[in-house]
């Protein structure tokens, strides 16, 4: 018996001192910088640190147009690689296009061709007359379907890659409703920045500059047909200024940012500053082979979502499947830029809604609410055990301050986040760690109304309400998972506090107070018990 209870207060002392050691970074930074750097902490959650608050509207619609787009570029790559002519190219409503080919032949096996090539395409013959022939290539109802339905998701994953590179802890990324995402970045102080990382489309092309027509007779809408009007920055490196300026370029991309493999901020750029170098995948350094190989002495265009970055000539073939874009970037600037270039661009364009900054004034008022409704319901629980249960309610107060201190080590070792509803789930789990106390002491209540000893009282007790306490707590665990995997940000908050509560209530419940009984019975036989 003594043995065993040299084990158990053994373990309860090194679990204190380990609890201790994994709290104490999350409550100062007073502390030797190898423990404060190797030791996990509790994350603050939006409401309790301040940040941002974005919800964002995906435009499914666009999606479906981009999607057609590439469908477009490819059924023309595919075309020109088979040596069918294309005369003209259109959009034939948002989910589909047209191919204009020369009278002949070409259309028919155009049709076959991209029939074979493109399965989700429904391909048909458009209008046939005697100087061309329109071939119509539309995306199947399954395809647009499809696209409709997994915008959202690939938005709500391409978002939390680019987060997760921007350093963000803990950040809240879900879907809402059909066509909207909510993005909570805890910590996060300047919003216009997390705006422009969250919401830009990274829709990267390279554009081969039109230069067989004026700028200015663009501007007056003179616009050759496959050509496009797009405005390049440019800053002034003494002043920092940012200009537009307008451009003539082709409408049809060369190369996309789907074939990126990588992208990284460099500097040695245009008056030594940043600069984002990329390097593309195989497919990608080929056709950037052939591009450049093309175009000797021509300008190609870097667009990103719309925006000119810069367009340099090609002096030479480039071979090597690398490139750079440079624009008289700031370090971070350029930081954002290969974040979302190695993240990938969205699916289609996002549009603010909703965007709100939580200033840490109004997360500190409310960690001050928080822990003041903790420690005056603490104090209610702990006064009302010690006066209705006497010396062992002090029993069960002692196994409350292990239960709170094991409580918020555990969520320091997981690294969870706390948030206004994690603090009430540790209230709730305070209640009902004193909860499992009450059932004990009951049953040793009845035990001991039955005139038994006080040590078989005490272990008939504990034997009789453990299975009580183990259903109870399983019960109330099977729903804090439930709430963990279907629910949001604040509901997870909850969930990951009262589940862990939970398992600590059954240890410090059914351990921490039984030693104390034990080990007053080891001691000195009790020949009464204040219960």
């Amino acid at each position: 018996m003594l043995k065993s209870i040299t084990w158990r207060i053994a373990m309860i002392v090194l679990l204190t001192a380990a609890a201790i050691v994994v709290l104490v970074p999350s409550l100062t930074d007073k502390i030797p910088a190898a423990w404060k750097d190797n030791i996990p902490k509790i994350n603050l959650g939006l409401d309790l640190q301040g940040g941002v608050f974005l919800r964002l509207q995906v435009e499914i619609d666009k999606a479906i147009e981009n999607t057609a787009q590439r469908y477009a570029d490819d059924a023309r790559a595919m075309c020109r690689e088979k040596g069918l002519p294309v005369l003209a190219f259109q959009k034939a409503g948002a989910d589909g296009f047209s191919l204009k080919f020369p009278p002949g032949e070409f259309a028919g096996k155009a049709q076959t061709a991209l029939k074979d090539e493109f399965p989700s395409l429904d391909v048909t013959l458009g209008d046939v007359k005697p100087d061309h022939a329109m071939v119509i290539g539309r995306m199947k109802p399954a395809e647009v379907q499809s696209i409709r339905t997994n915008a959202v998701g690939q938005g709500v994953e391409t978002i939390r890659n680019r987060i997760d590179q921007f350093g963000v802890r803990e950040p809240q990324i879900t879907a809402e409703g059909d066509d909207r995402i909510v993005v909570q970045l805890p910590g996060v102080k300047d919003q216009q920045r997390a705006i422009e990382l969250v919401g830009k489309t990274a829709l990267l092309e390279f554009k081969l500059v039109d230069e067989s027509a004026s700028v200015e007779d663009a501007m007056r809408g003179n616009i050759p047909e496959d050509s496009q009007v797009l405005y390049q920055k440019t800053a002034d490196p003494t002043s920092g200024r940012v200009t537009k300026s307008p451009i003539l370029v082709k409408k049809r991309a060369l190369l996309t940012g789907d074939t990126i493999k990588s992208a990284k901020v460099n500097f040695g750029g245009q008056g030594g500053g940043a600069y984002v170098g990329i390097s593309f995948d195989s497919r990608g350094a080929k056709v950037f082979d052939r591009v450049t190989a093309e175009n000797v002495k021509r300008r190609l265009a870097i667009v990103l979502d719309d925006t000119v970055y810069s367009a340099p000539v090609i002096q030479e073939r480039i071979s090597g499947g690398e490139a750079q874009i440079t624009g008289s970037f700031t370090p971070e600037e350029a930081s954002d830029l290969a974040i979302v270039l190695r993240a990938g661009s969205l699916p289609a364009p996002v549009k603010v809604i909703q965007n709100v900054t939580v200033g840490p004034s109004l997360g500190q008022d409310s960690i001050r609410k928080g822990v003041r409704a903790a420690i005056i319901g603490g104090l209610l629980v702990v006064g009302f055990m010690a006066f209705y249960y006497r010396f062992a309610g002090m029993v069960a107060n002692f196994a409350l301050v292990f239960n709170i201190l094991f409580l918020l080590a555990g969520m320091a070792a997981f690294s969870a986040t706390l948030t206004l509803p994690g603090i009430a789930g540790i209230i709730l789990a305070i209640g009902m760690a004193v909860d499992s106390n009450v059932l004990i002491f009951e049953r040793i209540r009845e035990e001991l109304r039955a005139k038994k000893p006080v040590r078989a009282a005490i272990d008939a007790g504990y034997d009789k309400a453990i299975m009580v306490v183990i259903d109870t707590h399983v019960t109330t665990l099977i729903t804090a998972i439930i709430l963990f995997q279907f629910g949001t940000g604040p509901i997870k908050g909850f969930a990951v506090s009262l589940s862990m509560g939970v398992a600590i209530n059954l240890f410090t419940a059914l351990v921490c107070t039984k030693v104390v009984f034990d080990y007053l019975n080891a001691k000195k036989q009790m020949k009464t018990l204040s219960i």
